[in-house]
């Protein structure tokens, strides 16, 4: 067995890890630390994180949430199609068209519904 066919894919394991630690240790090492209240509150979900767990939140922004991971996984599908786009022929290219039809249908039913607008 030759080790050296790995050689490329240890490498850019290693440039994949640099990149997402070296960001973040220079960051550490090298920024302000100024904490206040605004910084420390919580965000993006709009309640404490730890309060009583029986609580009504709005499930509005759950709802965003779950139609973003929807689109952008169906968005995903794209890319294989567009890479073997010349070998498909055809019958390949208009079921993707018949599946992005019905992607935008979609998208015009969650829009019309109102579940894409935030008050």
């Amino acid at each position: 067995m030759n080790l050296d066919q790995y050689l490329p894919v240890l490498l850019f394991i290693l440039v994949g890890v640099g990149v997402g630690i070296l960001p973040m240790v220079l960051g550490r090492l090298l920024g302000p630390v100024r904490p206040d209240s605004e910084k420390n509150s919580p965000y993006e979900c709009g309640f404490e994180a730890f309060e009583d767990a029986r609580m009504k939140f709005d499930v509005r922004y759950y709802l965003v949430a779950i139609l973003f991971i929807l689109f952008d996984l169906e968005i995903a599908f794209l890319f294989p199609w567009a890479v073997s786009l010349k070998d498909i022929g055809p019958l390949g290219f208009w079921s993707v068209m018949v599946f992005l039809g019905i992607l935008v249908v979609g998208f015009i039913y969650e829009w019309k519904k109102g579940a894409l607008d935030w008050e």
